[in-house]
């Protein structure tokens, strides 16, 4: 759980538990999430053998009576089920997130010790200690300046130490602690620039680089956050996981600023949720079973419903791009009331047709052409061959993303001269889009690096390599230690549909998470050996570096490579390069 300091004052709840009722964690909401719409704080809980309904009754009694007690009747109580446990949680004034986490321990305390036939403290003193922590953390300004802000149809972004109104060129940022009155504000000069969120289990990343290169192709100043950087324009403002709302602050906070594109990951949603609620667009690019079992979300419908989280940042007029082609998000868009924009490579999808005989506009491959439609008119886009990234059409998970880039672009207002100009300017290189089927030449051979780590990732890419004629075949890859053993075999069996002469499985000792040195690999080499391959096609390798040497020796005109790489990307990169012919 969160530790919090507010000017050194802090609160000591005890939490009843036992083995059948456990508190896993607690934590702030900055922003809208999975389970609704606003600020305030969430319980993760964990039990069996005790009833579901009894603790979700109990929970939104106990919940109501300290948010009564602490003067927050107009706040908020909610819950979620999933199997093994329940999200609990309460909304907050953003002024009172981390007195918000009290708030919600205070009432699972009550709440547990009832569920556990255990002795509660003192109500009146804990609201009374919870009181004293509430006026430490009031920060009656920032209520203030977020209503003005709501009136004024402005954006406001806020952490622990800024408040922001507007985006980039439209914003001012201001110490959280020394906010202006409303009335000392220029709010002619504050304003939203076009922003997208991006999220989805696999192609976020590389549809956010090319949504990115659209903007830039328009002639804006363009900004990106993803999961390696954030940067404007060509200047990279800092490297590391940007993918959650800190990296949203700093891109949107730069004043050069024009557009931006968001990557948002599955885990700033859950941990935080979301930083913004003026977006212009967002898009999910598909929900495939990833890094499950985190914060209730234990399937894939779990993670279909925390991806959705984005359409709750949208704007009054704001779009949401979905592909139609992935039946989760199918399913997951029947449940919600947001603007659509549907995009397909089947031009006779359900979801295509109806939008076009309802004036609703979407996007579709047709004749290998990219097709987009307005509500009025159709328009040929650009033809696949003119887009490096989607290898001829052969790549068609690059297809998908390129279609999902156009629907972005068209959403943000962009037109279809700077959509073909940045599709079609953008490639598959350590460049433009670094560990995503970035081409190399050795010795006469093919080899290509990807990032792709889970089963539906590994697929689309090894389909799209089946097409490229080959002497031999290669394939490295390893796996984080964090993923079960099943996953781990599923990884690998995805991989060798491409039917490999030569398997590398190679350790990640960076990734280990909790395993012993050797045993990822050893799963790996296992499940080639139950789909055929003999001792001799099976190389197992300390690390990627290692493994990659062992390739480059083996590889001969005319062979094909396909390097899977979690790790040591930049050294392998340089490698290649050096090799290279």
């Amino acid at each position: 759980m969160e530790v919090h300091n507010i000017n050194k004052k802090t609160l000591n709840i005890s939490i009843p538990s036992a083995d059948n009722l456990i508190l896993n964690d607690s934590r702030r909401l900055t922003g809208p999430g999975l389970l609704w719409e606003y600020p305030g704080a969430v319980l993760d809980v964990f039990f069996h053998d005790i009833n579901a309904e009894q603790v979700i009754k109990v929970w939104n009694r106990e919940a109501r009576r300290v948010l009564d007690g602490i003067g927050w009747q107009n706040q908020r109580i909610i819950d979620r089920r999933f199997d093994g446990g329940v999200n609990l949680a309460i909304s907050a004034p953003m002024d009172q997130l981390y007195s918000a986490t009290f708030a919600v321990q205070t009432a699972w305390h009550f709440c547990a010790s009832e569920l556990l036939n255990k002795k509660s403290d003192n109500f009146e003193y804990m609201i009374s200690s919870l009181q004293e922590i509430m006026v430490k953390e009031s920060n009656p300004s920032l209520v203030t300046l977020m209503e003005a802000a709501a009136e004024h149809c402005v954006d406001v972004l806020s952490d622990d130490a800024e408040l922001s109104l507007g985006h980039g060129k439209g914003s001012r940022t201001w110490p959280i602690n020394d906010l202006p009155s409303p009335k000392d504000i220029n709010w002619q000069a504050l304003y939203d620039i076009p922003v997208a969120l991006i999220t989805g289990t696999n192609g976020k990343t590389t549809t956010a680089r090319l949504c990115n290169a659209i903007g830039t192709a328009s002639g804006l100043v363009a900004g990106l956050t993803s999961t390696e950087f954030v940067r404007v324009g060509d200047d990279i403002l800092d490297h590391g996981d940007y993918s959650g709302p800190g990296g949203a602050r700093m891109l949107l906070r730069d004043p050069r600023l024009e557009i931006a594109y968001l990557e948002v990951a599955r885990g700033g949603i859950l941990r935080r949720g979301l930083p913004l609620r003026r977006a212009s667009a967002a898009l999910v690019t598909n929900v495939a079973a990833d890094h499950l079992g985190n914060y209730g979300i234990n399937t894939v419908e779990d993670l279909a419903l925390a991806k959705f989280s984005v359409h709750r940042t949208l704007a009054d007029d704001g779009i949401l791009v979905l592909n139609a082609d992935d039946e989760l998000v199918v399913a997951e868009a029947s449940r919600i009331q947001t603007k659509l924009c549907w995009f397909s490579l089947n031009s006779n999808a359900t979801q295509i047709i109806s939008s076009k005989s309802e004036g609703i506009s979407c996007a579709w491959l047709e004749n290998s052409s990219l097709m987009y439609f307005d509500g009025k008119q159709t328009d040929l886009v650009i033809n696949v061959q003119e887009i490096p990234l989607t290898m001829g059409g052969a790549a068609q998970y690059n297809v998908r993303n390129a279609l999902g880039a156009l629907c972005i672009s068209r959403a943000l207002g962009l037109s279809n001269d700077a959509i073909r100009m940045g599709l079609s300017q953008f490639n598959s290189n350590p460049k433009d889009n670094p560990g995503r089927c970035n081409e190399f030449s050795v010795n006469g051979a093919r080899v290509f690096v990807d990032f792709a780590h889970n089963p539906h990732s590994i697929s689309a890419v090894t389909e799209a390599m089946a097409s490229i004629p080959a002497k031999k075949r290669f394939i490295l890859m390893g796996i984080g230690g964090d993923r079960s053993d099943q996953a781990i075999r599923n990884s690998t069996q995805s991989a060798l549909s491409l039917q490999p002469d030569y398997f590398v499985a190679v350790e990640l000792p960076e990734y280990l998470r909790g395993r012993e040195s050797g045993e990822v690999s050893q799963l790996i080499a296992d499940q080639c050996r139950t789909h055929g391959l003999s001792q001799d096609q099976i190389i197992t390798s300390d690390s990627p570096l290692t493994g990659v040497e062992v390739v480059l020796e083996k590889l001969q005109p005319g062979d094909l490579a396909l390097l899977l790489i979690l790790s040591d990307r930049e050294q392998i990169f340089k490698m290649l390069e050096d090799f290279s012919t």
